[in-house]
């Protein structure tokens, strides 16, 4: 999986100045959709008979109108290291990071008002631990009687003294039983 993340964020980068993350993100999509449609092109590209530069050639041709420079490089380079076959699995890491932009959204439920300071660190804090910029969602929800929970994607951090309270009770009664 981290070679998938490293080639995705790879090209990403690299082709942000030029083209644009959103240009690059649809490109991904095309080639990914024109592989899966077109198997003897897939085949083609997989295939270890025929050599590297064969392979650049029919991509420059392939892919001359409508795609850029930068997914054409990406693929050579895909097919000089032998990891062509990833390129589906790159795209789909591409596509589902960045589907909400270069933010990644986020809810924060706290049973108070933050001050900006604090949340703006609170953030801070997240971002660096997650390697990604979050478009941050505030919830004030009283009934947690503390702390906070913060959910980014599928991944939920519960410090609610709610949750704690929760945590501790079951410990309880599962003491109890033994």
């Amino acid at each position: 999986m981290r070679l998938i993340i490293r080639y995705a964020e790879g090209f990403l980068e690299y082709a942000k100045e030029s083209i644009g993350t959103d240009r690059a993100l649809e490109e991904l999509k095309e080639v990914k959709d024109i592989l899966r449609d077109n198997q003897d092109f897939n085949e083609f590209l997989n295939n270890p008979a025929i050599n590297y530069t064969e392979k650049c050639d029919v991509v420059d041709k392939t892919l001359a109108f409508g795609f850029s420079e930068e997914i054409r490089n990406f693929l050579k380079l895909l097919l000089k290291k032998g990891r062509i076959e990833k390129f589906h699995n790159i795209a789909e890491y591409a596509r589902i990071r960045y589907s909400h932009g270069e933010k990644v959204k986020a809810s924060l439920s706290t049973s108070y008002i933050m001050d900006t300071r604090t949340m703006e660190t609170f953030k801070d804090a997240v971002e660096k631990k997650l390697s990604a910029k979050l478009q941050l969602y505030v919830d004030l929800e009283p009934e947690m009687l503390g702390g906070v929970k913060l959910v980014v994607g599928n991944k939920i951090w519960d410090g609610s003294v709610r949750k704690r309270l929760e945590d501790l009770k079951r410990k309880l009664l599962a003491a109890r039983v033994a």
